[in-house]
């Protein structure tokens, strides 16, 4: 296990800046997931810490030992790739074992390696199998094999599941978890898909316009969003947003959707105009009779099993995603009555600075 640390560095492609002044630390055993759209930088700031990108300033340490002018193989990582990069003409074997027979290391110790992360990775009967005649997953599973034998300090991992299947990739997504669990080894995993990051991260950098946005753990920026982006980006369907008058006085009071009220405990540099943040699952569809702070009309109706989504409009023409439960009843043009959970709710200012309510500090 090594420390991965990255100090105010930087890169540029022409005149056109990818990343700009980033720094932050791997700890030592940690799953960090760079998380972002196309073109947020995340896979130019994987391949900087691979060695296969120049840094153009700042400074990269791993395992304590400064890296940025060292050569790829000089770095002990090993980076997988989402497009395998596997022999065909070799057996499994024969392309797990490449690298440390073009270093020379003696057979004994190659047939060690290669059988250990074969049992690791369940695939010892396909060790004499050729690459076309295995399934995708099963490919991505010799890549990261040969990953595995070098036993680097770190590995990294540039998107290696999006040429799979949806069926395959929670397989193989589990697989990744369960193989980080054994090894505890600093591992990096680059993605654009915020389910992946959720679910396999112990820590997740939210990466957009080449800078860092936040840097916490799945449910602190699931919670505790950073700004309006992160908000946004995390989370599906995403956060609702509604535009906002707050007033001032002992207790914040919102007004939404026209003439709808709401008091709230998040704290706010003063009476303006804001957003009004807040998820599906806080967005409560009442049974008849009941009060609430708002009325909808239900428009699409979206019946995913264990939850429904309702698209509602509100009486003002504001849309927004309200969740029930999996046996909901609702159906299109019903008049609902909503609750807002006001301890789930945030506030984002013009620049899309988040305020949060002081009661969303559970994790």
């Amino acid at each position: 296990m090594a420390e991965i640390a990255l100090s105010n560095v930087s890169k540029s492609f022409g005149t056109v800046n990818v990343i700009d002044d980033i720094s932050l630390v791997v700890a030592p055993g940690e799953l960090m997931v760079f998380l972002g759209p196309s073109g947020s930088g995340k896979s130019t700031l994987l391949r900087m810490v691979a060695g296969l990108e120049k840094i153009d300033g700042g400074t990269l340490t791993i395992d304590g030992k400064r890296c940025e002018h060292l050569a790829p193989g000089q770095r002990d990582v090993a980076m997988v790739f989402q497009n395998y990069a596997l022999y065909p003409h070799m057996t499994v074997e024969e392309n797990m074992a490449f690298g440390l027979r073009n270093i020379g290391m003696p057979q004994g110790d190659i047939d060690r390696r290669v059988g250990e992360a074969a049992r690791m990775l369940e695939m010892e009967v396909l060790l004499k199998r050729r690459p076309a005649q295995l399934s995708g997953g099963q490919r991505q599973r010799v890549a990261i094999g040969r990953a595995i034998v070098k036993e680097p300090k770190a590995f990294l991992f540039d998107e290696p599941l999006s040429n799979l299947d949806a069926a395959l990739r929670v397989r193989t997504r589990v697989e990744l978890a369960k193989l980080h669990q054994r090894m505890k080894a600093t591992m990096i995993y680059v993605t654009h898909d915020q389910t992946e990051a959720m679910t396999l991260a112990d820590r997740i950098v939210i990466l957009n316009n080449c800078r860092i946005e936040q840097i916490g753990t799945p449910m602190e920026v699931y919670l505790r969003p950073a700004s309006r982006f992160v908000a946004s980006f995390i989370g599906s369907p995403g956060m609702n947003f509604l535009k906002a008058e707050v007033a001032g006085g002992g207790k914040t009071t919102v007004r939404f959707g026209g003439a709808t009220t709401l008091d709230i405990e998040v704290a706010h540099p003063g009476p303006g105009a804001y957003e009004l943040g807040i998820r599906p699952e806080a967005v409560h569809i009442l049974p008849k009779g009941e009060d609430g702070v708002a009325t909808a009309t239900a428009g699409v109706v979206e019946r995913l099993g264990e939850r429904t989504l309702v698209y509602c409009t509100l009486e003002n023409g504001t849309e927004l995603i309200a969740q029930d439960d999996g046996r909901s009843v609702v159906q299109t043009g019903d008049i609902l009555t909503l609750r807002f959970d006001t301890s789930a709710v945030h506030l984002f200012d013009a620049e899309g600075r988040a305020y949060h309510s002081p009661v969303m500090t559970r994790q």
